[in-house]
């Protein structure tokens, strides 16, 4: 069997606005107001308490209340503040039928990936769902794919058999750390340039482009 691992946020859901007003209120708490919430699309993609470290100049305790505030807002509100985008749930549904394996491997809390999946009907076409842990012990993109691989290894899964598709620079990296390919798409939140740089092996605008791509170049 071969396996479609999918990005959640930018790649799946557009959910630009239920993370930056989380963000912002994680902010409010501690002081700083930022008004305006394009200025925090850096905190898409990347574990959350290193870029409150970064972007504020935050101590390590500051950027885990941080979060801790972010989680606050994002469990009860945030979580739904966001939507598909347009073809996915039709390219998941359909790579399904084909009899791929389909995961999700995203830096958001599991459980958080779950209840997203769920919310959109989703979640029965998903084999597996890897996501951060609230310890911090699984946060890196790289490590929810070796998270991942652990579990499918019990399927039979080898690395050769699997692909990332993924909107950020964090995913392409994560995927060339892991050694397994990453097909972006620039809908989401990062741009071709910025995909090409980090390792993608093919950039696409559509994600029906990307569902071509896997049956007829990648060879999976």
């Amino acid at each position: 069997m071969k396996a479609i691992l999918f990005d959640l946020d930018g790649t799946i859901i557009n959910s630009e606005e239920g993370i930056t007003k989380c963000v912002q209120y994680a902010l409010d708490a501690q002081g700083i107001h930022e008004p305006d919430l394009k200025n925090l699309l850096c905190f898409i993609g990347p574990p959350l308490d290193p870029v409150f470290r970064e972007k504020y100049k935050m101590s390590q305790e500051e950027a885990l209340e941080a979060v801790h505030k972010y989680r606050e807002r994002y469990d009860v509100k945030g979580i739904y503040e966001c939507h598909l985008y347009d073809g996915v749930a039709d390219c998941i549904r359909k790579l399904k039928e084909k009899g791929y394996m389909i995961a999700l491997a995203s830096s958001k809390p599991e459980k958080a990936c779950r209840r997203i999946l769920e919310h959109f009907g989703l979640l029965p076409y998903f084999d597996e769902v890897a996501g951060s842990t609230l310890d911090g012990s699984i946060s890196t993109k790289q490590q929810v794919l070796e998270e991942l691989y652990r579990r499918a290894k019990v399927q039979g899964m080898e690395k050769k058999d699997m692909c990332l598709i993924g909107d950020t620079k964090f995913d392409a990296m994560g995927a060339k750390e892991f050694g397994i390919d990453c097909v972006g798409v620039t809908y989401g939140f990062g741009t071709r340039e910025e995909l090409t740089n980090a390792g993608a092996v093919a950039v696409f605008d559509r994600i029906k482009e990307v569902e071509a791509y896997i049956e007829t170049e990648l060879g999976i």
